[in-house]
């Protein structure tokens, strides 16, 4: 089985080709739900959490995601600390999840595929690219967040010239490009060579 990573900034439309895959009958793993979901299922994070934080850092709902944002905003070290016991579990998860597939193709979406060391897990890389203006808006209506605090996420991620460059494909979403002759496009290079 082959693996399509998909990635692109906040606001690129990463969901939207992720949906337009999944009518063409591909599998997509969406790693940032996934660590959600992990976050208060694995035993492994949980014990790390706690060895990180105290105890606290679970209430009787599950993980207190406010409290985890605001002990590692601003506090690149303990991100890292964080990310090194959730990456490894959604990595592995990804593993478990695509063996399950009875499929020649399947594809994993993540904001931070080149940062976590997903692209390992991938054999083609594509990044959904979008002016940043438009990414912008899209963010700030979906999220009804301000200008501010989408702008200060953009600036949080890696830079799309460089997503760009360690891109097999990518795909312009700019609400002018179509977006499935370019899904098709992309499908029809990779399936020639499964």
């Amino acid at each position: 089985m082959k693996t399509i990573g998909i990635t692109g900034g906040i606001g690129s439309g990463k969901s939207v080709v992720s949906a337009l895959l999944e009518l063409y009958g591909i599998p997509v793993y969406i790693a940032d739900e996934e660590s959600k979901r992990l976050t208060q299922s694995s035993p492994v994070i949980r014990k790390g959490l706690i060895e990180l934080f105290d105890e606290s850092i679970y209430t009787g709902e599950g993980l207190d995601k406010r409290r985890l944002a605001s002990l590692i905003f601003g506090n690149p070290q303990m991100l890292k600390a964080v990310n090194s016991l959730i990456h490894p579990e959604v990595y592995k998860d990804y593993l478990r999840w695509a063996e399950s597939k009875n499929t020649e193709l399947c594809a994993l979406e993540s904001a931070i595929l080149f940062e976590s060391g997903f692209d390992k897990l991938a054999d083609y890389t594509v990044m959904v690219y979008a002016p940043e203006e438009i990414r912008i808006q899209r963010a700030m209506n979906r999220d009804n967040a301000s200008r501010t605090d989408v702008t200060n996420r953009i600036k949080n991620q890696l830079p799309d010239e460089i997503k760009s460059d360690k891109s097999d494909f990518v795909i312009l979403n700019d609400g002018i490009q179509a977006l499935i002759p370019q899904v098709e496009s992309l499908l029809k290079q990779i399936r020639p060579t499964i």
